[in-house]
């Protein structure tokens, strides 16, 4: 596809092309390495969507692409209508801050930074004046439910906390896509489902469109559809009657 902008009709928030990705492990015939083998999805604005797979099955190299951390060696990616994969590097991390949120299993707070400092940081570099980026920062921190943690240090909050920090970081420019990795990977199941609920209301109130990575089922069960990779290819892409809360788990 050559076309630089999907037409309105046709344009999901995600869509993602024939995306092949490869790596060169030494020379010859045999040392091509292929990550993603043509891979194609659509993500419509509003969707909760979980990518599932072992490890080496292309979720995390899809994720970077979708997330423009990383380029396909081939297909395409539109985000938001627009086919990013021409883009210039320097463009490519305007588009990141105005379009994508995203929050890791290791959190990726600064550890001599307090909370609300950490938040601001994406509005930073977006250029935003110092006293709206505090006032955006309590609030998406008050969202997340941290009032009275905002100068606390990371090393003065639980890991949970620590997480809702991260999503408050990720919601803090209002961009239309959040993007998690692992991001109940480091917590207790207790705490897991905390952060999932704040990830539902995400989803639910603030109609963020959210695709999330994990390995575990009973995380997945929050989403509304889960895609599973195998060997570089999606291999199943299914609708999912979500769980909501401890309360009403299956």
């Amino acid at each position: 596809m050559d076309e630089k902008i999907l037409k309105t009709a046709d344009k999901p928030l995600i869509c993602a092309k024939n995306i092949v990705k490869t790596y060169t492990t030494g020379t010859g015939e045999d040392c091509t390495f292929y990550a993603l083998k043509g891979v194609s999805l659509t993500i419509q604005n509003g969707e909760f969507v979980a990518i599932m797979g072992a490890s080496g099955s292309g979720k995390s190299t899809f994720m970077n692409i979708i997330g423009c951390l990383d380029k396909p060696t081939s297909g395409d990616y539109f985000l938001d209508g627009n086919n990013i994969v021409n883009t210039r590097l320097d463009k490519l991390s305007e588009v990141r801050n105005a379009k994508l949120g995203f929050v890791f299993q290791g959190f990726n707070l600064i550890s001599r930074t307090s909370a609300v400092e950490n938040v601001e940081l994406p509005m930073i570099y977006k250029g935003i004046p110092a006293k709206e980026r505090r006032e955006r920062a309590m609030e998406a921190l008050k969202i997340v439910g941290l009032s009275g943690k905002e100068q606390n240090m990371p090393n003065q909050l639980s890991g949970g906390q620590q997480q809702r920090v991260a999503i408050a970081r990720a919601i803090v420019n209002d961009a239309p896509v959040i993007l998690a990795d692992e991001p109940t990977g480091n917590l207790d199941t207790k705490t897991s489902y905390e952060v999932m609920d704040f990830f539902v209301n995400l989803n639910e109130k603030m109609h963020k469109t959210i695709v999330l990575v994990t390995h575990e089922d009973d995380i997945a069960g929050y989403c509304k559809r889960i895609v599973r990779f195998k060997d570089g290819n999606i291999v199943n892409n299914t609708a999912n009657k979500p769980v909501y809360s401890l309360e009403g788990r299956q």
